[in-house]
């Protein structure tokens, strides 16, 4: 993508927005890899950390919030039984809520940012190169689908062959391949492509996902043997505090199969999730919220707490990782933390707490 316009606090509020919704067709991490040089370019002269941060926490993270495409706890509990429009019918507001506050407080940050754009001509044009891909987008989006949980009778490789993925993984991966073996060479070079923050990423989740097991473990036996003392309250929070230093996704599961357990539900039952959706199910303490909101607040926090570090979700330390050979000066971990994400995030997600979770 080509954008030929000077970077404003009103052009930069457009692109996240435009990456928030496109997140939930192409995924967090496409819509991120997507973007972000693009977004880049057009604040060249005057591109700062936070305008990194910001992208961070609107696109590669919140923005992935309506569909099961969009982030991968959504798309486990799609693969569950969670109805695949689910998500988007029940946390609209909630998402558009968030992501709005958000980026009026980038565009507050960035109209006091006086430094100007590189000066030059601009011709206000948007140019798309390598348009074919998308019949490869379209062909990733049905894969989705294709999966015996959601197709009754489809074929099922892990039972018939025992091995650890199904066929919309083998599409994926095929589409993968051929996509780039096929890509347009002006689109690549214009993306800057290579696999270094593809690689980076990988090995550090490949050590997230060898350590964080036990931890894992620990979440999932607690939230059993506590559902039944918890709130929604303490359902949002602590899927969201997890979500942020662990993988976002196994939190998910652990919390929505804890909170399924407190209504004498199992997420190992189709029926029981498909249940719990629709908020049939009486709860065992009195006075109690429904099903419904419980799903939601999982929903929300595991999207939107993996905004609160690097690793709270794998596109972040990718856009790190970008930002990084640009030669931006994007902060530490702790900086990440203690600058941006609890003075900007956690309020945001308090008001979200309090507006719709507060019981």
């Amino acid at each position: 993508i080509k954008v030929d316009r000077q970077g404003t606090p009103w052009v930069n509020g457009l692109l996240l927005l435009f990456g928030a919704i496109i997140s939930n067709l192409i995924g967090t991490t496409g819509a991120s890899m997507l973007l972000i040089r693009p977004f880049m370019r057009v604040n060249e002269g005057r591109l700062k950390a936070f305008h990194i941060i910001f992208f961070i926490f609107v696109v590669s993270n919140i923005g992935g919030g309506l569909t099961p495409i969009g982030d991968p706890p959504l798309f486990l509990g799609f693969l569950k039984g969670v109805p695949f429009f689910w998500v988007i019918e029940h946390v609209w507001l909630i998402w558009l809520s968030a992501i709005l506050i958000i980026i009026a407080i980038f565009m507050v940050l960035d109209s006091r940012d006086k430094k100007q754009s590189v000066e030059r001509s601009y011709s206000g044009k948007i140019t798309l190169i390598g348009k074919k891909n998308f019949i490869y987008l379209g062909i990733v989006i049905v894969s989705v689908f294709m999966d015996p949980a959601v197709i009754k009778g489809f074929p099922d490789l892990q039972e018939m062959l025992h091995v650890p993925f199904g066929i919309r993984e083998v599409i994926m991966f095929a589409v993968a391949y051929f996509s780039y073996k096929n890509a347009n060479k002006e689109a690549l070079r214009g993306n800057e492509f290579n696999f270094e923050p593809i690689k980076e990423v990988a090995y550090l989740f490949v050590g997230i996902f060898a350590t964080m097991i036990p931890a894992l473990q620990l979440i999932a036996d607690y939230a059993h043997k506590n559902a039944a003392s918890f709130t929604v309250s303490k359902f949002y929070w602590m899927t969201g505090a997890l979500s942020g230093v662990l993988d976002n996704a196994p939190t998910y599961l652990n919390f929505l199969a804890g909170s399924m357990g407190k209504f004498g539900l199992s997420i190992g039952q189709p029926a029981d999730v498909v249940h719990f959706t629709q908020g049939v199910v009486s709860s065992p303490v009195p006075g109690d919220a429904s099903t419904v909101v419980y799903l939601m607040a999982i929903s929300v926090a595991a999207v939107f707490f993996g905004a609160m570090t690097y690793i709270g979700n794998a596109p972040n330390f990718m856009v790190k990782n970008i930002a990084e050979q640009a030669g931006v000066e994007v902060p530490s971990f702790l900086g990440y933390v203690f600058k941006y994400s609890l003075p900007v995030l956690l309020p945001v997600f308090f008001i979200i707490y309090l507006l719709f979770f507060h019981f």
